[in-house]
């Protein structure tokens, strides 16, 4: 049985491999199927269709494809292993199709623009060097290309502006790709020139007919805007450098040279500049130092000239192209050789760094081999000024030290791509140079990084040095110059007005940092990485930019990985990853104290901090910082107490203000700090510590620019302070008191939090053994401060309030609770309202009733009938204050700002709802221990329960209007109030009518999204089922769907609608409940308009949908009512929605049958003769509605007459008319006008006074408008 086991084991271990062989072995196209292209099939598929059909038959298909292949625009190496199943059928196509249809035919363009359109963006994805290389090239289709491009070139100026979307520019592109590759053919041109066999140009000299159309195109592209340009200038670059073209390239330098030396300010011109100097670079680039001597000087006349020109100083791209041409030249003037003296560096990749696995296995061989390795540059260090020596007859061109100096101005430039080709250009001038010019080159660069040199200096400086480290231009013995140019470089941030720039040089920096860690050997770095780690990990833990800090991680981790043997690297590595840099405040609080606590990187933290954070121009990163100091103390608290701490406090005092702010609020840090690590503070720096408010306060520093920002800084000293229990005189501590309370006062509201937050630690730690005396002169105060004219006073009352201890609270607490109640309401003078005071009570009230609560069992202040009156007053006074406070809908310039109000009510009712029901289940457990033998215990449940039925259904109820309403917060976090009411773990919520329904409708589920109004009313729309919470519903309901937000109507309406219709019947009970529920609405909101107005918009659109009008013995009861509170509504109202709704009402009250109507009918023809003239046209529009509809009104005999009148009457003109025609209409209609008489002859009344002019006023103007 073993060697069965053995055997099928080794059959299955040779099946796996064999396998894996299999696999090796399988097809490339499903290697790639595996890991590269996820969308592969689907191209495929459309690929092949394209290729079977010949041409693009879908136009689909090319939108997915490119919208596929975008998404690789930033991985183009995954799609480079498919181009070669997808470029070379499709340029197949291209060039087959040609060939067939012929170049002229106009047939072509609309064949192969599909196609170009999708190998142009692989161009894009991928690059153009990617993609050529399956172009086809026979010497055949340089002609049939030249055509082609001829075509397109053609019908340019006619779809010159739809190009873009039509495949034209596409098109063109891929040609002159094309013709990048055929241009090539190693034959004379000439002789594939089929035009020159019956020419009479056999004999002339010049270039053939195909190149002069190649460069006639060419030269027209190179005066577009697009990315014709670009490569029309790589076209000309392959072109003119052919041996047989030296004609045809002097021709076109004589044209480079009139439009440099002839640019013109005009945009046209513009773009044909950029485009002749960009392909005069390509040229330079590739062509041979014998071809393009003769031409040197002649360019770098013109490109000298106008690189000073303001064409050049207005535009960054002709800049970067004159530093490229600029650059070529030098090269060219310089002879191709390279330096014998530079430093033969590390190899780029880490795997040809890695010794062979069969070295490794000898470590002699191993050391000898890396011994090899640093000897090399050893001996180069002592040999290159041998070599220097013979290198000196090596002739410089004149023209190099201008080229150079033109070079370091263009480090020095303000854009970074101008910047960015200097530096490539002064490492390849180098690289050609001897030592000492070269060593001449760096200290003209190590020059930009003087202090008087801008951010765009030491941004060139950094990446030049980067490049002459990455070429081993840079050598070790340079090092002592270098790397402390680098560091300063580092740190680079200069503040500019209300911000400061630097974060590019200090990126550039970590760039040099990692170029130098792939550059060197292990031996010459040594002394730069002690240098540069410990600041290369302080700007990845402490810098303000995220690109800087992991800029900073990723040149440590480059010199851990290549470098090696560094101390705690890998761990520092994992620990400061991309991920976790991130995030700022996780760099600062957690990535920071981490690294810190290797050694060696603590001091150069807290300097860095110390100097260059906790003065930072911006706030928050001062705040931040302050608290990452902190953060540190734990790791060396003497340091801190004894050096850091004496340090601080004189900056507190500092002339300028981030610099004091930053100090005030670490002293206070890294003074709660060591209290945290149990480190005490000497008396000596206990009494610095307590004198620095004072300090400030005598330095008058709250006053002018920066006063608020201290203010704050200050509070959150004091509450530092006051958690260390730090011992303060007692002059001191009324001096604090009075800051406290005067920063309570403060109209800003961060500066009060920060204030409150100290009062509550404050007061605890120094005032609660005070006489009490005191206590009541601080709790007046308060009280005193809750009335207070000034809104901010009463803001900052109400908060200290509700943090005061139970010691301050427990003699005075119905008083308290009282003036919070109070405070909590509506203030009846209209100029004393504040919204943020009432917020501001709401929470206080709430606060001060936990306090009492949770510290009251266990205080000896509090007898037993004391408990109970508290418990009895919150369920009757404060809740009772909190739910009116959910009714609370003020409004200011700001919009609702009641919402606040009603969102700090319903979490105060919850947090009171959980007191009541908590003292309910304490005196239920007691009444099980002491009252099981009395006979009642029974009835104690309800009548004796401080959290009744009654109680719960206001609850519920309030909060579920607040979940029905307009406003997506507040209807979230209704919901979630009632949801944790419904089911809180902690404490059980009894005696909540129908919890069954209110559970199915709010589930336990924290995911729900109750914020989105089509999810939450089809579910809180169920509870109109329920009696004692319809009202509440509907109360809410009619202010979002008579509201003006369109899809919140849309949604709650459509959740009532197929509520309704799910009723049997239309006169089903859903229907009648709704309409008394709205009954309830227009008398309880009487003459309420934000309620009132929603209102009639809900009936109106009710009615258009036959709701509420076949209710048969209740419909005239309803239509009754609705009438009653129109009559009053409507009264003298100048509300145009209003109206318009009550009228529209009216229409559809007068169009049923009944006597009802007769009723609606004659109110409506009393808006006939309305002042508006808007109001009188559309109350006729609706008479003649009725009077379609209903003929009942009056005769039929009549009934053509008065409709007649309706249809001919100009409402809008005189209202006298208007009065003339609704009398005849009214006495046709045999409805009798109580209102005064109407002279119907048109004979002004002399006992009437004259009726105003509708548009006499701003506000009727403004009115008619809609608004």
């Amino acid at each position: 049985m073993a060697d069965d086991g053995i055997a099928a084991g080794m059959d299955r271990l040779s099946t796996t491999t064999k396998e894996e062989e299999d696999y090796e072995h399988e097809s490339k196209e499903r290697v790639l199927l595996l890991y590269f292209l996820q969308e592969w099939k689907l191209v495929k598929s459309l690929v092949d269709g394209i290729v079977s059909h010949r041409r693009v038959s879908d136009p689909s298909a090319v939108h997915k494809i490119r919208s596929i292949l975008d998404k690789y625009q930033q991985q183009g190496e995954l799609i480079e292993p498919y181009l070669e199943y997808m470029v070379p059928p499709m340029m197949d196509i291209v060039r087959s199709r040609t060939t067939e249809l012929g170049a002229d035919s106009d047939e072509i363009l609309e064949v192969i623009k599909p196609i170009c359109i999708i190998i142009y963006t692989l161009v894009t994805v991928c690059g153009y060097k990617s993609v050529i290389k399956f172009f086809p090239h026979q010497v055949s289709d340089l002609e049939l290309a030249v055509s082609l491009l001829e075509k397109c070139h053609n019908i340019n100026a006619a779809t010159s502006l739809r190009h873009e979307s039509t495949g034209e520019m596409e098109a063109k592109c891929i040609i002159l790709l094309w013709l990048y590759i055929l241009v090539l053919i190693p034959f004379d041109i000439s002789s594939v020139d089929t035009s020159m066999a019956n020419s009479i140009r056999a004999g002339v000299d010049g270039p053939p007919p195909l190149v002069l159309r190649i460069l006639e195109f060419c030269k027209d592209y190179l005066s577009s805007a697009g990315p014709m340009r670009t490569i029309a200038g790589l076209l000309l670059s392959r072109l003119l450098t052919r041996p047989d073209m030296s004609k045809a390239f002097t021709s076109f330098v004589d044209w480079v040279h009139n439009i440099l030396s002839s640019a013109e300010n005009d945009v046209i011109d513009h773009f044909r500049l950029l485009g002749a100097v960009a392909a005069v670079a390509a040229i330079f680039k590739i062509g041979s130092t014998k071809f393009l001597q003769p031409v040197v000087t002649i360019l770098w006349t013109d490109a000298s000239v106008l690189m000073k020109s303001p064409m050049a100083t207005r535009s960054s791209l002709l800049r970067k192209y004159l530093i490229k041409l600029t650059q070529r030249i030098g090269l060219t003037c310089l002879p191709r050789q390279t330096a014998t003296w530079r430093y033969v560096g590390r190899n780029v990749t880490l795997g040809e760094n890695n010794i062979p696995s069969h070295v490794g296995k000898d470590n002699n061989q191993s050391s000898d081999l890396v011994n090899v390795n640093s000897s090399i540059n050893a001996s180069q260090e002592t040999s290159f000024f041998e070599e220097e020596e013979e290198e000196e007859d090596m002739d410089v061109p004149d023209i190099i030290e201008d080229i150079i100096e033109v070079l370091l101005s263009g480090l020095r430039d303000t854009d970074t791509i101008v910047r960015w080709s200097a530096a490539k250009g002064v490492g390849r001038i180098a690289s050609r140079l001897t030592y000492a010019l070269s060593d001449e080159v760096l200290s003209s660069v190590l020059e930009l990084f003087s202090p008087g040199e801008g951010d765009g200096s030491w941004h060139g400086g950094c990446l030049a040095l980067a490049e002459l480290a990455r070429r081993g231009l840079l050598l070790p013995v340079s090092f002592p110059k270098v790397v402390p140019v680098i560091i300063k470089a580092l740190h680079y941030d200069i503040r500019r007005g209300p911000h400061s720039v630097g974060s590019h040089v200090r990126d550039a920096a970590a760039y040099v940092s990692w170029a130098f860690g792939r550059s060197y050997y292990h031996r010459d770095m040594t002394n730069v990485l002690e240098q540069l780690a410990p600041h290369l990990l302080a700007v990845a833990c402490y810098d303000r930019e995220v690109n800087c800090r992991r800029a900073a991680a990723a040149a440590f981790q480059e010199n851990v990985g290549r470098q090696g043997s560094f101390p705690h690297g890998i761990d520092i590595v994992n620990t400061a990853d991309y991920f976790a840099l991130s995030s700022r405040t996780n760099s600062y609080l957690h990535v920071a104290v981490c690294i810190a606590q290797y050694n060696g990187y603590l001091s150069y933290f807290v300097d860095e901090l110390l100097h260059s954070k906790i003065c930072h121009w911006e706030k928050g990163l001062r705040e931040l910082a302050a608290t990452a100091l902190s953060h540190l103390v734990k790791l060396k608290p003497e340091y801190f107490a004894d050096v850091i701490l004496d340090k601080l406090v004189p900056c507190t005092l500092s002339t300028d203000l981030c610099m004091r702010h930053g100090a005030t609020l670490a002293t206070g840090e890294v003074i709660l700090a060591l209290h945290e690590c149990n480190y005490a503070l000497s008396t000596d720096k206990q009494k610095v510590a307590a004198g620095v408010v004072p300090a400030i306060e005598k330095a008058r520093l709250y006053r002018g620019k920066g006063g608020e920002i201290m203010r704050s800084a200050v509070s959150r000293f004091i509450e530092c302070i006051s958690r260390a229990q730090v011992s303060l005189t007692e002059k001191i501590k009324q001096t604090l008191l009075d800051t406290l309370n005067e920063n309570l006062k403060h109209p800003n509201s961060q500066i009060q939090n920060a204030a409150v937050e100290a009062v509550r630690q404050y007061i605890r730690t120094y005032l609660v053994s005070v006489e009490r005396k005191g206590v009541d002169r601080i709790i007046s105060k308060y009280l005193k401060q809750l009335t207070d004219p000034n809104v901010a006073s009463r803001r900052g009352s109400a908060l200290a309030l509700g943090v005061l201890p139970f010691e301050f609270l427990a003699t005075e607490w119905k008083s308290i609770l009282t003036k919070l109640c109070s405070a909590c309401e509506i203030e009846d003078n209209p100029e004393d309202r504040d919204a943020e005071a009432r917020v501001n009570a709401v929470k206080g009230l709430v606060s001060v009733c936990e306090t009492l609560t949770k510290a009251g069992e266990l205080s000896a202040f509090f007898s037993g009938d004391d408990r109970l009156a508290l418990f009895h007053f919150i369920k009757d006074e404060v809740m009772s204050s909190l739910l009116k406070a959910l009714d609370d809908y003020s409004t200011d310039n700001r919009g609702d700002v009641g919402s606040w109000i009603r969102e700090a009510a319903m979490d105060g009712l919850e947090k009171c709802t959980y007191i009541l029901c908590e003292r309910d289940s304490e005196d239920q457990e007691k009444w099980s221990v002491s009252d099981l033998t009395r006979s009642d215990s029974s009835n104690n449940d309800q009548s004796t329960a401080y959290f009744d039925s009654t109680l719960a259904n206001s609850l519920v109820g309030g909060i579920a209007k607040q979940a029905v309403e307009k406003m997506d917060k507040l209807r979230e976090s209704a919901a979630r109030v009632l949801q944790r009411i419904l089911y809180d773990k902690t404490i059980s919520v009894p005696h909540i009518p129908h919890r069954d329904i209110l559970e199915r409708t709010v589930p336990d589920d924290a995911h729900l999204k109750w914020g989105d109004p089509t999810f939450s009313y089809p579910r809180f729309i169920q509870l109109l089922q329920v009696s004692c919470y319809s009202r509440y519903i509907v109360s809410g309901l009619v202010i979002s769907i008579g509201g003006l937000q369109e899809s919140l109507r849309k949604a709650s309406l459509g959740a009532l609608l197929d509520y309704l219709q799910s009723d049997s019947g239309e006169d089903g009970p859903r229907v009648l409940s709704l309409s008394s529920d709205i009954q309830w609405v227009l008398q309880k909101y009487r003459r309420c308009d934000r309620v009132i107005v929603p209102t009639l918009k809900t009936v109106e659109i009710l009615f258009s949908h036959k709701i509420l009008l076949n209710m048969e013995a209740h419909t005239p009861v309803f239509c009754n009512d609705v009438l009653d509170s129109l009559a009053t509504e409507l009264k003298g109202t100048k509300d145009f929605s209003k109206l318009y709704s009550g009228i529209t009402i009216l229409g559809y009250i007068a169009s049923i049958s009944g006597p009802v109507n007769t009723k609606a009918f004659s109110h409506l023809l009393t808006f006939l003769s309305h002042r508006y003239p808007k109001i009188r046209k559309y109350a006729a529009e609706q008479v003649y509605l009725v009077l379609l509809g209903n003929g009942a009104l009056m005769s039929e005999d009549k009934l053509d007459e008065a409709t007649e009148i309706i249809t001919e009457t100009c409402w809008e003109g005189d209202l006298e008319e208007a009065k003339r025609r609704r009398l005849q209409i009214c006495q046709m209609a045999k409805i009798e006008i109580a209102t005064r008489t109407v002279n119907v002859t048109g004979a002004k009344p002399t006992n009437v006074s004259e009726e105003r002019d509708e548009n006499a006023t701003y506000s009727s103007l403004v009115g008619s408008a809609g608004f």
